[in-house]
């Protein structure tokens, strides 16, 4: 069973943009998608191209910061088609990845309608892990649905 425990926080300056960070480009769009709430019961489909690789993830159901997840690499070239069979928006971001005191942080740079978004995540092997927060991780957004991905392709974050 995969599980995946993440936390998310708001970027609130640049201060980890380093010439030496590694960098991919990412299109994802959902297949199956209900509105997220922290605590949900639904399951989503998604599909995602970063970088040159394709992936299908099922997601199941929240529970504060836990919920099943299953990724699975698929060709790009049919997760590229399956792309056009997702509900618009798709989600376009650039994820920068970075070391911090033993922990790979994720900052998501938001394009299109999300542009202006910056969100970094830390994937925890517990929801009780402590970890050393860094100081560009501004205010925690974990426990709010709108900073979901499959929540910002609904509701595009400029829409705010």
């Amino acid at each position: 069973m995969g599980i995946e425990i993440e936390r998310k926080f708001l970027v609130k300056d640049n201060s980890w943009l380093t010439s030496d960070i590694k960098c991919m480009s990412i299109k994802q769009g959902y297949l199956s998608r209900e509105v997220q709430s922290a605590i949900s019961n639904q399951s989503i489909v998604r599909i995602r191209v970063a970088g040159q690789k394709g992936f299908i993830t099922i997601k199941g159901k929240t529970f504060n910061l836990s919920r099943l997840e299953y990724e699975y690499e698929i060709p790009v070239n049919d997760a590229l088609e399956m792309l056009q069979l997702c509900k618009n928006p798709l989600i376009e971001k650039v994820r920068y990845k970075i070391d911090f005191m033993g922990f790979e942080w994720c900052i998501d740079k938001f394009e299109g309608d999300n542009e202006g978004l910056l969100i970094a995540e830390i994937e925890l092997e517990t929801e009780e892990q402590e970890f050393k927060k860094p100081s560009w991780a501004g205010k925690e957004v974990s426990d709010d649905p709108r900073y979901f991905n499959s929540n910002l392709s609904e509701n595009p974050f400029q829409a705010w």
